[in-house]
């Protein structure tokens, strides 16, 4: 099962170091990893994606908590949360095909950022599904190469009544 674990952490130096090794010498695969700063600049937000069982899981979210610079843990699986990739693809795209580019790239909600003589950059954001679809459906164009993100993600705000 695919787990998004959140770590708030110190914004220092080696902090991501000390996480990545804790990960490594306990044999855990990271599936994605994004790091970025918060509101508060002392602060970075981890987003760790990890594909495991619970109780694999719920060690890493222990070994994390026991870190020093980490400041907060939380393990969104069954809970709802806004999650997003964000991901930059480079198309060919001779000039009798753009059109048809084009069109799936604003069916996608995505949008061009760089056009060349033989191909077009799109950037594409949403669910991981969208980008995998995305990706699918530019394949008989040929792909020329592809960034991506990774999964960052936040908890969806309680409704109230």
């Amino acid at each position: 099962m695919k787990h998004i674990i959140s770590a708030l952490v110190e914004n220092k130096p080696g902090v991501l170091a000390h996480v990545a090794g804790m990960f490594a010498a306990r044999a855990f695969n990271i599936d994605s990893l994004v790091v970025g700063r918060t509101e508060d600049p002392d602060l970075s937000r981890m987003t760790i994606v990890v594909i495991g069982d619970d109780r694999v899981v719920e060690q890493v979210r222990k070994q994390l908590a026991k870190i020093v610079p980490v400041v907060k843990v939380q393990d969104f699986v069954g809970k709802p949360v806004v999650a997003r990739d964000l991901m930059l693809i480079a198309i060919s795209a001779p000039p009798e095909k753009r059109p048809e580019i084009l069109a799936l790239i604003e069916m996608f909600k995505g949008e061009v950022v760089d056009i060349g003589q033989k191909q077009l950059m799109a950037e594409v954001s949403g669910p991981e599904a969208k980008i995998e679809a995305f990706i699918e459906a530019c394949k008989p164009y040929g792909i020329k190469s592809v960034a991506r993100t990774g999964t960052i993600a936040m908890p969806r705000q309680a409704q109230e009544a």
